[in-house]
């Protein structure tokens, strides 16, 4: 099983990297793991031209820059994890701007429908500054709205809320825990089909 992890905080060592990184390093050897920061990367925001309606047959976009690369991996992946913290009840900017261009991933006007994600299995790890209540809901909530759009397979969505990395403590390893556990269920779920 491949994972792709997607890190779309602005902060490589931030409360969303803590719980990535806990993740990663208790799925390793179990999974074949990639993590891409985001913020390494150039993502220009969508340009609502449709020229990406055109094609039918692939997933595009007439911007020269990294999104082709990494929906490349996304495609070749079983799992994508979309890790981010919540900026003002949503995505932060550059996370947003990748979210924004998935828009190439359906090819909705194609007579049949494609969906490049079909199936594919997703998950939401954020973490928010203060109470989770009417925090993190409107991220999830866009998350979950553009994954069904996508026709991908949500496996969960973990919020914790905490103050800095130094404070997260065990609740990372729990969280990841949780996450590993949701997976391989979800993974002996598609096995039984």
């Amino acid at each position: 099983m491949k994972i792709v992890t997607l890190l779309g905080s602005p902060r490589k060592n931030g409360n969303t990297a803590t719980i990535l990184k806990a993740f990663e390093e208790q799925i390793k050897g179990k999974c074949e793991i990639e993590r891409i920061n985001i913020i390494d990367k150039q993502i220009e925001g969508c340009l609502g031209c449709d020229a990406c309606t055109k094609n039918q047959i692939e997933p595009g976009c007439v911007q020269k820059d990294d999104f082709k690369e990494i929906v490349g991996k996304i495609m070749l992946s079983d799992i994508v994890v979309y890790a981010a913290p919540v900026y003002v009840w949503d995505f932060p900017a550059q996370m947003k701007a990748l979210m924004d261009r998935h828009y190439c991933l359906a090819k909705y006007t194609a007579s049949p429908a494609r969906f490049f994600m079909e199936n594919k299995r997703t998950i939401l790890l954020t973490t928010c500054g203060g109470p989770a209540e009417n925090n993190a809901d409107l991220l999830e909530q866009i998350f979950m709205r553009e994954m069904s759009f996508l026709h991908c397979r949500m496996i969960g969505k973990y919020v914790l809320q905490c103050e800095a990395p130094s404070t997260i403590g065990e609740k990372k390893n729990k969280i990841a825990a949780q996450m590993i556990s949701d997976i391989f269920k979800d993974e002996m779920r598609l096995i039984k089909q």
